[in-house]
């Protein structure tokens, strides 16, 4: 019986799953396949060869061009977790995670949407700052999220005035809520700064397999509460008091306002005394910031 694919669709995932193979330290495309035959017999049998190149050689062009991309696509949108794990290792773990959970969309902006579970679960790839380097994951993805979810129109400052304990809200989608080990919110701007300006600076910003990991302050772990937002087409953080963070949390699990701001003030030691301002405080933030709006007809319904 042929090895050979024998459909369409059977090409099609050959090729893919050729392409998707990660190359060999020397950056070229591995010489057997998993089943054990010869990867030119396997490009050959749905791949011609031409005049300069064999089928080998042509299935492997696309076999690099297939991870220089993806490899680059997610260095650029984690910079801030490849500077603080180093080049190398961040190259070692991008492939593994690539290996894992291969691009699936037909939108690079996807790539990353896996990892920081993945990386919850394979500590041994970001080493002795795997849990600052899960926290740094976190906020770099939630500025992809933020950058393009969705945006409904928020509640006026009239509106929110007329609410009671009983009225429900909603979120906007963009607004991220982050519970985090350390405070690398910080963090995370300055390597963002420091790898837009190296990109000005060089024109073009190379994937830097060979970086270091960056020198970093003494961090010790400190709860700390942060909000990825969009205003004007531009990303920002926030950093959130936990009543706030509890509160907003509540509301996105669709809670009503009145239970909503129970939860945020559970175990609260914020004096008696300051929490009317405080809400107030948040009341006027979210309008200003457009962060709440009508939660959408149909999670109002009861099934």
């Amino acid at each position: 019986m042929s090895s050979h694919p024998t459909s369409l669709e059977a090409i099609q995932r050959e090729m893919a799953a050729a392409v998707m193979r990660p190359l060999t330290a020397d950056e070229e495309m591995q010489a057997t396949a998993p089943d054990g035959r010869a990867m030119s017999e396997v490009a050959a049998s749905f791949i011609a060869p031409n005049s300069r190149l064999d089928a080998f050689e042509r299935l492997e062009i696309y076999n690099r061009q297939y991870w220089f991309r993806v490899l680059g696509a997610l260095a650029e949108d984690f910079p801030a977790l490849q500077a603080i794990v180093g080049g190398r290792a961040f190259e070692a773990l991008s492939v593994a995670y690539l290996t894992a959970h291969p691009s699936r969309s037909f939108s690079l902006r996807n790539l990353g949407s896996r990892l920081i579970e993945w990386l919850v679960a394979h500590p041994q790839f970001a080493g002795r700052r795997h849990r600052l380097a899960v926290d740094v994951a976190r906020i770099e993805w939630a500025f992809v999220e933020a950058f393009d979810l969705a945006e409904r129109e928020p509640l006026t400052r009239e509106q929110i005035a007329t609410l009671d304990g009983d009225s429900r809200l909603a979120l906007q989608a963009h607004v991220q809520l982050l519970a985090l080990e350390y405070a690398a919110d910080d963090l995370v701007l300055k390597l963002h700064k420091r790898d837009k300006r190296q990109t000005s600076e060089a024109g073009v910003k190379e994937y830097e397999v060979h970086a270091a990991p960056a020198k970093l302050p003494g961090f010790r772990r400190r709860p700390t509460w942060v909000a990825a937002h969009r205003v004007d087409n531009s990303v920002y953080y926030r950093r959130l008091a936990r009543e706030e963070f509890l509160t907003l949390n509540a509301l996105r699990r669709g809670l009503p306002l009145g239970e909503a701001l129970s939860a945020g003030f559970a175990d609260s030691r914020m004096p008696e005394p300051r929490r009317a301002g405080f809400v107030r405080d948040m009341f006027s933030n979210w309008a200003e910031l457009g962060w709440v709006c009508a939660p959408e007809l149909e999670s109002l319904i009861k099934t």
